[in-house]
């Protein structure tokens, strides 16, 4: 019975998700059914051909930020969008390695902490000297306005000082 009602729930919210993409389109076509092809005159077609935009979605801007057609303000959403996801990848890495990965010896010789004494997940915030955490501020700001600064005549996150086209170029 239990996994009957939770087999209906999950069912329900994807009925609840469809019925509202339905209706999204219904209020863009016109038809919740419509040929999406018909529909041209879309601000969203504006950017149809940017590096992202996937099958079977299209390009996706739910909130209609680039509505006004804007290439400077979309460029610059888009290295946002990079630069936060790049991020996001990061983070879930260093809260899922940590459960089963440590480096052996000291964090802080200092304190007498060890790796293996720092929990892991937000806890470790906790754990993490002063110091430590001012080292990792300071890093990402380098990285921010140093490595990963976005030069306006490149795509974005294309970053001139990083990553395998720079590679190629420097060992050739």
């Amino acid at each position: 019975k239990k996994r009957g009602l939770n087999s209906e729930l999950a069912n329900g919210r994807l009925a609840m998700m469809a019925i509202i993409g339905m209706f999204f389109q219904d209020g863009l076509t016109g038809s919740a059914w419509g040929d999406w092809s018909n529909y041209t005159d879309s601000p969203l077609r504006a950017f149809e051909n940017e590096l992202g935009v996937q099958a079977p979605v299209g390009f996706f801007d739910p909130l209609g930020f680039t509505k006004d057609g804007d290439e400077a303000k979309f460029k610059r959403r888009r290295q946002v969008e990079l630069k936060n996801g790049r991020v996001a990848m990061w983070a879930t890495l260093g809260y899922i390695v940590p459960e089963y990965v440590r480096f052996p010896g000291y964090l802080s010789p200092s304190a007498g902490l060890k790796f293996t004494d720092v929990p892991s997940g937000l806890d470790a915030m906790q754990k993490v000297p002063l110091a430590g955490g001012m080292q990792m501020f300071l890093f990402a700001g380098f990285l921010e306005w140093g490595l990963l600064k976005q030069d306006g005549s490149r795509a974005p996150g294309d970053f001139e000082h990083i990553g395998r086209a720079h590679l190629k170029l420097r060992l050739a």
